[in-house]
């Protein structure tokens, strides 16, 4: 009999790139999304025909909704959130409702039902804030500077106590900043398309050494998979991201490179940061998952090629 798993925004960009992978693996699948991030079922529609998948249009936020669904999963894929740092800033009562609520309620939904085994997508560069240690290990201190990362550092302090209460095996994937097709927010996203409708000048956030992990996203689906496949009892968190690191006006480069563009002028908005919130500079030690035998397979600008290559497409 094949394992069913319930995944929590998978109708979005990694969320439906795990969709596509537990259906590579016969597994049946229980979407929850309610389109908020303005996702939708365009990548979903096939399985959801060949009766692989069944979509509920809920939100996370709301329990009701949520328990009503008949509860047999084998594990949770919980990846419903608001993506958005800068957002969080503005409307924190909303990002703490979707990021720690929402994981909250998805806890209560696993302990009502007894359903053991939860996968999480935290985020490797915001739960740290600005560490003093470089590469950052797992067992650093969180200490965030951004409502979103508070929020999800706050649905990982719960996914630890509802695990030792409980006896839940959870794992905690902290992302670093995953692209690739599919994604359709994120520096390099708006890049292509400031290039996209000036081809001769495009202005950058802040001063634009902001240095930060970045993961192309089939290799962070492969880290989903290291990981839900080495699942260990109690609660474990694993780093994200690649050794490799690259900052603003590096990745504007390499992506003026792929487009074949040629004097593009460079205006910055001035600052170190982008944003409120936005993390300077973000190293983290993957060996943990590495133990694992996970390995990064691209590189920043075969990454970026090849997320070009999908964008030329829209």
């Amino acid at each position: 009999m094949s394992k069913k798993i319930m995944v929590t925004g998978g109708c979005g960009f990694i969320g439906s790139h795990i969709v596509d992978l537990l259906i590579r693996k016969g597994m049946s699948i229980t979407v929850i999304d309610d389109f908020s991030t303005k996702t939708d079922l365009r990548y979903l529609e096939k399985y959801i025909d060949e009766g692989k998948v069944q979509h509920y249009p809920i939100s996370v936020q709301n329990y009701d909704d949520l328990s009503s669904i008949k509860a047999d999963y084998d594990c949770i894929f919980h990846l419903a959130a608001q993506p958005d740092v800068k957002y969080s800033v503005s409307n924190p009562r909303s990002d703490f409702e979707s990021n720690t609520l929402g994981t909250f309620n998805i806890l209560e939904y696993m302990r009502m039902n007894d359903i053991d085994n939860l996968v999480f997508a935290s985020s490797v560069g915001t739960v740290y804030g600005e560490p003093e240690v470089h590469p950052t290990p797992e067992h650093y201190p969180l200490k965030p500077i951004s409502n979103y990362g508070a929020a999800k550092a706050a649905a990982e302090m719960y996914c630890s106590s509802y695990s030792s209460l409980y006896g839940f095996n959870i794992s905690s994937l902290r992302l670093g900043n995953i692209y690739g097709p599919r994604s359709t927010h994120g520096v390099i996203y708006d890049f292509y398309f400031k290039l996209k409708k000036n081809p001769k000048e495009m202005e950058i956030l802040g001063d634009g050494s902001q240095t930060k992990t970045y993961l192309y996203i089939e290799d962070t689906i492969n880290a989903f998979d290291k990981v839900y496949n080495n699942m260990q009892k109690g609660f474990d968190v694993f780093n994200v991201g690649s050794k490799e690191l690259t900052s603003v006006i590096e990745i504007a480069k390499i992506l003026v490179e792929t487009l074949r563009l040629s004097d593009v002028n460079f205006t910055f908005t001035g600052g170190k940061r982008g944003w409120k919130g936005d993390v300077t500079f973000t190293s983290v030690d993957i060996s943990k998952l590495k133990s694992l035998g996970w390995e990064v397979n691209h590189t920043m600008r075969m990454g970026i090629e090849k997320y070009v290559k999908w964008l030329n497409q829209l």
